[in-house]
């Protein structure tokens, strides 16, 4: 497979991730035009490339401040970052240098993955596949955050959590997800018009 025909798969399948996540999503169009998240991630993808080679880590983070005065959102050049990412709203958004997220993670405005170290090490959190966190919250310092789990919002995270957990508060604790908190943060079928509306 070519290198243009990965970057469209992968430009269409961050546009179905914004559509499965954002009810208020519109038209494919739209979302590639002003969704400030996915430009965001779109340039972590050239700036990570670019950070990986030793003579253009500069450049890596140039274009990272370059893409955070324009979206408001800040990811370090060396986060790694998997599929279908999604950042909602945006504004505020702050991931560090050792940052690892998994797959189908979705974040919302105001979140900061931060470190808590000012040594040269792994600092920043891990997030695994399918993690929601919350407007506002903070996740600090190396802490795993298992897969399926959701940060609340505003929650202050400085301990490691297990898969499927949901964590609250200042400082936040955790527990385990009932079955009821595993529906998607954003159920599609609650926004499927209903053909009896217009009968």
């Amino acid at each position: 497979m070519g290198l243009l025909q990965r970057l469209r798969d992968t430009v269409l399948e961050d546009i179905r991730s914004a559509r499965e996540h954002d009810p208020a999503a519109r038209s494919d169009a739209e979302i590639a035009l002003v969704y400030s998240g996915l430009h965001a991630i779109w340039s972590h993808r050239v700036a990570h490339r670019l950070w990986r080679h030793e003579r253009f880590k500069t450049a890596a983070r140039a274009l990272s401040q370059v893409t955070r005065s324009v979206t408001g959102i800040e990811i370090h050049p060396g986060a790694q970052i998997g599929r279908r990412f999604f950042i909602d709203h945006g504004m505020g958004v702050v991931i560090g240098e050792t940052a690892e997220i998994g797959d189908d993670v979705m974040l919302y405005q105001g979140v900061t993955l931060g470190g808590r170290s000012l040594e040269a090490v792994k600092r920043h959190p891990t997030l695994g596949d399918g993690v929601v966190v919350g407007a506002g919250a903070k996740v600090l310092g190396p802490v795993e955050i298992g897969s399926g789990s959701a940060v609340g919002a505003n929650a202050v995270v400085v301990k490691s959590a297990a898969e499927d957990s949901i964590l609250t508060g200042i400082p936040a604790h955790s527990r385990e997800r009932s079955e009821k908190e595993r529906k998607p943060a954003v159920d599609p079928a609650e926004y499927a018009l209903d053909p009896a509306l217009f009968i």
